[in-house]
């Protein structure tokens, strides 16, 4: 993978009571930040790629505040706008044993929802990297961010760029007219590599397959790559949510020799924190596939990287490379190191 990586997102204020406190209890609230994309970004600048993300801030302090939480961890921020009033946020009222977690957005109306898409000149931003990463969650914010993040995507392909995306089907998030099911396939057909379960692939591409199993993924990746013939690779983690502290995961991948690659289960318990494993698969996946030279060791790079992450307060996975491949190597005991 020469060159860097470059995510495109919203980046919100996350606002937690402290512990296991639920809303009603707070007094006081922990601050923290974090995208789904941007997560990805900071996985990565961590374990040594260089990543840049780039979003729209708002021009004041709270827009500087989120800005310099990304460039603490090594994230580039060369080709962020600022412009705007208002830092999207959402409130996490985390669960334990028997009670979900809990999350409250208050995004509408943010700096990155009233974005333009000719602010981003994506010819001179996508120069010299290597790979490109969006998700569903984007181009379901506004119809002008779903125009940028073509506008990224055909640059790309232009350019040569890796393309993978995680369809992430927010449907709540679709609110301004036009469908998911209408915005989604061009952008996908775009894609080399795709994050996508079965739900997902049944709401966005009609394509229904019945209940989850190892077949059921195949069947959807196989009719996925039928249908868009530009993806080389379908992923996805399988989670069993024995209770809110306590989950099981895997990994799933198939590609277009029609096999399909599975990794060991993992069990999680008890959770710290489970915001973020998405992107934290993904950045541990893109790490991988730059590192080894299997897709199966790429594939258990992103469980191991989203196991620890369930271990990790706050939405970025900041696991180290001897963790992950600690936990590859199937060290799991946490024993203490000194």
């Amino acid at each position: 993978m020469p060159g860097k990586l470059v995510t495109f997102g919203e980046v919100m204020m996350r606002l937690s009571p402290p512990l296991n406190y639920r809303f009603v209890q707070a007094r006081e609230l922990d601050i923290t930040y974090g995208g789904g994309e941007a997560n990805v970004s900071v996985s990565l600048a961590r374990l040594g790629l260089p990543a840049e993300h780039v979003t729209v801030f708002p021009d004041h302090e709270l827009g500087q505040a989120a800005a310099q939480h990304l460039r603490q961890q090594g994230v580039s921020l060369a080709h962020t706008v600022f412009r705007g009033h208002r830092l999207g946020l959402y409130f996490l009222e985390s669960g334990a044993s028997v009670r979900a977690s809990h999350i409250v957005y208050d995004r509408a109306d943010s700096a990155f929802a009233n974005l333009q898409a000719d602010w981003f000149d994506w010819e001179t931003i996508l120069t010299g990297v290597g790979w490109l990463h969006w998700t569903g969650i984007t181009p379901a914010i506004s119809a002008q961010a779903a125009a940028a993040t073509a506008a990224a995507i055909q640059a790309a392909r232009r350019l040569g760029i890796t393309v993978s995306a995680d369809v992430n089907y927010r449907r709540n998030l679709w609110q301004y007219g036009q469908r998911a099911q209408d915005v989604m396939p061009p952008l996908v057909a775009g894609c080399d590599i795709v994050v996508c379960a079965e739900n997902d692939a049944e709401d966005l591409f009609g394509i229904a397959t019945g209940p989850h199993s190892n077949d059921s993924f195949a069947q959807m990746a196989a009719q996925l790559l039928d249908r868009f013939p530009g993806i080389k690779q379908v992923i996805t983690t399988r989670r069993d949510t024995l209770s809110a502290s306590h989950n099981q995961l895997r990994g799933l991948l198939y590609d277009q020799t029609g096999i399909t690659t599975e990794t060991p289960t993992y069990d999680i318990v008890p959770i710290v924190d489970r915001i973020g494993g998405g992107d934290a698969f993904m950045a541990g996946f893109i790490y991988g596939t730059h590192t080894y030279a299997t897709a199966e060791e790429a594939l258990r790079c992103g469980v191991a990287a989203s196991v620890l992450k369930h271990s990790i307060h706050g939405d970025a996975n900041l696991a180290t490379r001897s963790e992950i491949e600690a936990v590859m190597a199937g060290d799991t005991a946490g024993r203490l190191l000194r």
